[in-house]
């Protein structure tokens, strides 16, 4: 470590004659004899390692000098000893609620000085040491965390393909879909009822999360999946297990992730295990009717997890207004007549009325994420 430095602050000549005799073979001194010239000093760009500062001066006291040092956040953790010959518990009182470390009276002995003052910077030191070890571990800790997004979003888009190459009918579905369910969290945001359920971390997590919702996909027999007739009655019971078979994946995910230490954080482990959480709940719920009619648990009304009620609405939304091969696109105002009427039955009053309101953004969306555009 660099010699230390220490700033003397005392306007009479004997007292800073004695003490840089007895500190400047150790330490790097430098003196000052008004606390004005002190502060220059400082602001200067001196930021010493200790100071030692006298009470009564002329111009502003000792007193005064540590008040602007601690209003300071540059110079609040300077430690501060102040020299006096006063000999009263109210002025050690009052200094050390100002933020003085110690006090060293009037006149001087060479050992208790010099003690006093290589304790004071030991302690110094071994805050510092410990302040860089913290801002080490902060700066690791955002480190990994952004590690371990950027490895939650490459498993996210590698999931997204997966289930893409299994079912290449639904095109561009599953980025539609996505920017719908934004659109109209970002719509209930702005509500007071929502504001708790759709703060930004939870919104950010609900739609990151949205493109997993037809992960079950996976398990359905390609005979079923692909297959470009309407499905038959058994056939669709079939499809209907795609919910169950996504949010037990999910959930198989999340206990066995609980059984591993894999040295994270308690906040990465939070964080991932939310984020598995509420994929697990747009996969398995997204099928589920406001009215209680849906699949596979038959939830109604709130019981339903929000993300999957936004997904649900964004789903159909999507089916209806593009093409399939067993069906042509709908009109906007077909479908706009459909998801009305469906209000309060199908889907969430309150997400009936974010489409309505955000009917324009899901016009672009419509157009500019078009399967024919992207053919």
């Amino acid at each position: 470590m660099d010699k230390q430095v220490i700033l003397i602050v005392d306007d009479e000549a004997l007292n800073l004659s004695v003490l840089m005799s007895l500190l400047k073979h150790t330490y790097s001194v430098r003196a000052c004899k008004t606390g004005e010239d002190a502060l220059a000093t400082i602001g200067a760009g001196l930021i010493p390692d200790l100071i030692l500062l006298d009470i009564v001066m002329p111009g502003i006291d000792g007193f005064t000098v540590l008040k602007k040092l601690q209003d300071s956040p540059k110079t609040k953790e300077i430690p501060v000893i102040f020299i006096s010959a006063l000999d009263s518990f109210i002025d050690e009182e009052k200094g050390f609620e100002l933020g003085a470390v110690d006090y060293i009276a009037k006149p001087f002995r060479a050992a208790i000085v010099m003690m006093r003052v290589k304790a004071q910077l030991e302690l110094k030191q071994v805050r510092d040491i410990l302040k860089n070890q913290n801002q080490w571990l902060e700066t690791e800790i955002r480190r990994r965390m952004k590690e371990s997004r950027l490895i939650q979003e490459a498993s996210l888009i590698a999931l997204t393909q997966l289930v893409e190459t299994r079912d290449q009918n639904t095109g561009n579905h599953i980025l539609r879909t996505h920017k719908y369910m934004e659109v109209m969290a970002r719509y209930l945001q702005k509500n007071e009822k929502y504001a708790e359920a759709l703060c930004e971390k939870n919104l950010q997590r609900m739609v990151k999360a949205s493109p997993l919702h037809d992960i079950g996909k996976i398990g359905i027999p390609d005979c079923i999946l692909l297959k470009p007739e309407r499905l038959t009655k058994e056939e669709f019971e079939i499809i209907k297990t795609h919910t169950s078979i996504g949010g037990e994946a999910f959930q198989r995910v999340i206990n066995q992730s609980l059984k591993i230490d894999s040295g994270q954080t308690n906040s990465e482990k939070e964080s991932s295990l939310e984020y598995l959480e509420e994929a697990g709940n747009i996969a398995k719920h997204h099928h589920e009717r406001w009215d209680g009619t849906g699949y596979p648990d038959g939830l109604a009304g709130e019981e339903i997890p929000l993300s999957a009620r936004l997904m649900a609405f964004a789903d159909v939304f999507d089916a209806l207004t593009t093409e399939r091969p067993y069906k042509n696109a709908w009109t906007m105002e077909e479908t706009m007549e459909y998801m009305l009427e469906q209000k309060g039955k199908h889907f969430d009053p309150d997400v009936v009325e974010a489409f309505i309101k955000q009917k324009a953004n899901f016009e672009k969306i419509l157009y500019t994420l078009s399967d024919d555009i992207f053919e």
